[in-house]
């Protein structure tokens, strides 16, 4: 069992068990020095003795491939916030959870303590918070509570800025992990590509080009008629930089010309970090153990950030120019990223390029310089800009003719351009098996003859999405029917007459 108690004035010293529980905190938290310190002025709370110095543990290698964590800030000068940001974060804490230990607040705003020790120190002379109880191993353990005057001055920032979270990151700091975790550094191989794209049958040269161009890390241009499986390629890129291209570090918000923007979206982002961060929640046991072991570190990583696979954003017909630009809450005073750069790192697909709301030039113009140089500027609704990392695979996947969408200026920024066109006879038996057996249907080679002696010999162009559309109404004739699932040359042309009507 811990003892707490206040140690008897006249034996000096602090009991093992107490001294063994302010060690532990000093490793987890950097509180060697705050350990050290005198107690809040005003408190009767009494000081705790130097603690030797924790020793320097070395982290476990990464098991998988991919840029390195950053490094928790050592101070508050090292976190790229002021003195008065991070009060005011800690002030709105206090406002919304009434009192908090100081422990908490750290986890809260996911900086050490000592970064936060500072700020507490400033409010407490500010008698903007008061200190409601404590425990010998130091200002880690003690309850903080607002004043009267603390809560005048939370409900001052939350008027300035309703944003409760984890502290932002400043934007230098951003721009710096984005270059070192950019698409252009993927190692891609023709057998990762064969295993991201093993569900699809497609011609055999074109991974020989998908190859290339992942990279490059630039920017592609998928065109070709509809129907053969641009958009499915597309998400096939997605899914190989997803598995293969390691994992990658976000923000949960980054603080640029004073304002913050969240980047962390737990609908894009697939976070691979879960059990470290919940570890010392769930109780103990080996998630706990593994907290412990990281926080010890030498150099631990900032919990400001989250480990992610690399992302993958697919937008349509919906896009607009408006979803590009920053998107301000008038009421909560703070940011949200846009969908383009929640993909750095990753891939941003627009696919049905061409099919847009906005017109097909407008749209291109959006991008030229971002795809030129690399970079973005956001403007803030003070009207400043700024300018923040373009590091992503941008496709583009159309069905349209490019000639009646872009002009050469823009096709001379776009890298590589991949034609996706109809499926030869072999492909297109290739794709007909696996529809057959992925519907528990007998390949039936009467139906196929019928299919290209009929249509596809005279007029009618194949498609990679023919099979499946066709054998899902010769499915549901069967249903129907009541009758088994079965694949005939008369249910195909019953099938196709539907199908292929002319309107």
């Amino acid at each position: 069992m811990v003892e707490s108690r206040v140690p008897d004035p006249g034996r000096p010293g602090v009991p093992r068990s107490t001294a063994s529980q302010a060690e532990l905190f000093a490793h987890l938290f950097g509180t060697t020095q705050v350990a050290a310190t005198p107690p809040l002025r005003g408190s009767e709370l009494p000081a705790v003795p130097r603690i030797p110095p924790p020793p320097v543990f070395k982290p476990r290698p990464a098991t998988g491939a991919g840029p390195t964590a950053p490094s928790a800030p050592t101070g508050l000068a090292d976190s790229g916030l002021s003195l008065l940001q991070v009060c005011d974060l800690l002030l709105k804490q206090l406002y919304l959870g009434g009192g908090l230990l100081g422990v908490d607040m750290a986890r809260q705003a996911r900086l050490p303590f000592n970064v936060i020790d500072e700020a507490l120190l400033f409010l407490k002379d500010e008698k903007c918070v008061e200190v409601t109880a404590g425990e010998i191993i130091g200002r880690v353990s003690y309850r903080f509570a607002l004043t009267d005057l603390g809560r005048i001055r939370a409900r001052e920032c939350f008027e300035q800025c309703r944003y409760v979270g984890p502290a932002p990151v400043p934007l230098e700091t951003y721009v710096k992990q984005c270059l070192k975790q950019t698409v252009t550094g993927t190692v891609c191989s023709m057998a990762a590509l064969q295993d991201a794209f093993s569900e699809l049958i497609m011609r055999p040269d074109l991974l020989e080009e998908l190859g290339p161009a992942v990279c490059s890390g630039r920017s592609i241009f998928i065109y070709g008629p509809p129907g053969n499986g641009k958009t499915m390629i597309a998400k096939g890129l997605g899914k190989f930089l997803n598995k293969f291209g390691g994992e990658i570090y976000v923000p949960y918000a980054i603080l640029a010309e004073n304002s913050i923007i969240t980047i962390f979206d737990p609908t894009v982002h697939t976070a691979t970090d879960n059990d470290d961060l919940h570890g010392a929640e769930m109780g103990g046991g080996e998630f706990a153990h593994n907290q412990v072991e990281r926080m010890m570190h030498a150099n631990p990583p900032d919990l400001r950030w989250r480990r992610i696979r690399r992302p993958v954003v697919i937008t349509g017909g919906e896009l607009t120019l408006d979803m590009l630009d920053l998107r301000y809450n008038a009421t909560s005073n703070f940011y949200q990223a846009p969908m383009h750069i929640k993909a750095n790192g990753g891939v941003f697909l627009i696919d049905d390029f061409g099919r847009q709301i906005v017109s097909p030039r407008d749209l291109l113009n959006r991008w030229i310089i971002p795809l030129e140089e690399r970079v973005d500027y956001l403007t803030l609704a003070t009207g400043r800009n700024f300018q923040v990392p373009f590091e992503q695979l941008i496709i583009f996947s159309t069905n349209l003719d490019p000639k009646q969408l872009v002009d050469d200026a823009f096709l001379r920024r776009i890298r590589h351009k991949i034609l996706i066109d109809s499926p030869t006879r072999v492909v297109y038996t290739e794709i007909f098996d696996l529809c057959c057996k992925l519907r528990g249907l007998a390949f039936c080679q009467e139906s196929l003859d019928y299919l290209f002696r009929t249509y596809y010999e005279s007029a009618r162009v194949p498609r990679s999405s023919d099979p499946r559309d066709l054998l899902e109404i010769v499915v549901s004739i069967c249903r129907f029917r009541g009758i088994e699932p079965q694949l005939t040359q008369a249910l195909i042309s019953e099938a196709a007459l539907r199908f292929f009507a002319s309107l």
